[in-house]
């Protein structure tokens, strides 16, 4: 979601530092304005790949194991699940 905003940001930056230029407008330093855009579009963007990401494993593990019972003789399979961790 905040990758496009960081880089309408990164955009609108450059555009005012780069090609506006300091002397266009009386009174505002539009290069200042322009690097702030700029440092905003790259904190947006390395939020969105931070905040993105996966947070912690998913799926599940599982493990068979094979077991007889001791009275009878009978052989059965168990199977234990733990989700959420790998």
């Amino acid at each position: 979601m905040y990758i496009g905003l960081g880089i309408a940001l990164l955009v609108i930056g450059a555009i005012l530092t780069f090609a506006i230029g300091p002397d266009r407008v009386e009174g505002v330093d539009l290069e200042m304005i322009g690097y702030i855009f700029m440092a905003g579009g790259v904190l947006a963007i390395l939020l969105s790949l931070v905040l993105g990401r996966p947070r912690g494993p998913r799926g599940y593990t599982s493990r068979r194991v094979s077991r007889t019972d001791p009275r009878t003789g009978e052989a059965y399979d168990e199977v234990q699940v733990d989700p959420d961790r790998r």
